[in-house]
């Protein structure tokens, strides 16, 4: 599952990375969350004979997919995530990953290696190299009932590599520069043609360094949630119990 991730990299090592003319300015951001603006790389329209523009084009989409033929959205799940290994059969996914396959520029993201009940220690995964990579996406434009459009995208995730899998059993799928333009290419790309792309990367692409419980809300977004650091062991509360109550007896507080 990948449910917070971060790009930090500036607007030019990013436009550079995914192919694009240019970007307009934005911030780091090192804690994005479901719902959110997220930027994604599409193909753009065919490119004029001679012409040297880019053919792909970037856009914001709400970080979480919505379905075209989807009826009552206060009804319909969250689809941040889209599991590639059923992700020509799904119906919440099979258009768009027939006509609008995208990248998404990332630095990498956050996974909780689960502990019981608990949220469990956040880890900050980042890929060895540094710089930035590129999520597989999905864009699909909703059409909301008072007629404005609403463009919403997924990312694709398969199973964790062994580098990680000790932490959580999926993983975002990375897309490779030198595939960049066949995953974008839905003219002549067929959604079959480019399931071999989505793989878990390989065992030592990212590391993962253990950050601090400052990742789990929301509101904080700074970079000091990339800092290292250890969730302690919560105690466990103590239970009150009355004189003379049995121990082992069912209660409902």
């Amino acid at each position: 599952m990948c449910g917070r991730f971060a790009l930090t990299a500036t607007p030019d090592q990013t436009a550079a990375h995914l192919g694009l003319a240019e970007l307009e300015a934005f911030p780091a951001r090192y804690n994005i969350a479901p719902t959110q603006p997220v930027l994604m790389a599409l193909a753009g329209p065919p490119r004029a004979p001679g012409s040297n523009l880019p053919d792909r084009q970037a856009m914001l989409v709400r970080w979480g997919l919505i379905p075209a033929w989807v009826k009552d959205t206060r009804e319909f799940p969250l689809l941040f995530n889209a599991r590639s290994e059923g992700v020509l059969e799904k119906a919440s996914f099979k258009t768009a990953m027939r006509h609008s396959r995208a990248l998404v520029p990332a630095s990498g993201f956050y996974e909780w290696q689960q502990s019981g009940a608990a949220k469990g220690q956040p880890y900050w995964i980042r890929p060895r190299r540094g710089g930035v990579i590129a999520f597989a996406g999905l864009v699909e434009t909703y059409a909301e009932p008072g007629g404005s459009e609403l463009d919403t995208g997924a990312i694709l995730t398969t199973r964790a590599n062994a580098g990680i899998a000790h932490i959580h059993d999926r993983m975002p799928v990375v897309i490779d520069e030198r595939d960049f333009a066949r995953w974008l290419d839905c003219r002549t790309q067929e959604p079959r043609d480019v399931l071999n792309l989505l793989k878990p990367a390989e065992p030592d692409f990212f590391e993962a360094v253990p950050v601090s419980d400052l990742v789990n809300k929301v509101a904080n977004t700074g970079p000091e949630i990339q800092e290292r650091g250890v969730v302690g062991p919560q105690p466990e509360k103590v239970r009150r119990q009355k004189p003379g109550a049995d121990e082992n007896q069912m209660t409902l507080f």
